[in-house]
């Protein structure tokens, strides 16, 4: 991990394309501005795990629908 030191206003630069600036310091809490293509995207670290975690639980929900139907597919195939 790389760690700076960035005074109020001061920027960093992440490829070409993304700025990340010091908008406002208050206490123990920083503003931080960051401009990104549309393309990029830019979230917290508590939303982007939240995300992961529903996309996990998303598929483990279409794999149990996809063990139901190949059941029911099953039962039906023996039926003939």
């Amino acid at each position: 991990m790389l760690v700076l030191t960035r005074k109020l206003g001061q920027s960093i630069r992440i490829g070409g394309s993304i700025r990340i600036q010091v908008v406002e310091v208050r206490g123990n809490q920083i503003r931080l501005g960051i401009e990104a293509p549309a393309e990029v995207r830019v979230l917290r670290e508590e939303l982007y795990q939240q995300v992961g975690e529903e996309n996990d639980k998303a598929q483990l929900g279409d794999r149990d629908k996809l063990d139901g139907v190949a059941g029911v597919w099953t039962d039906l195939r023996k039926k003939k």
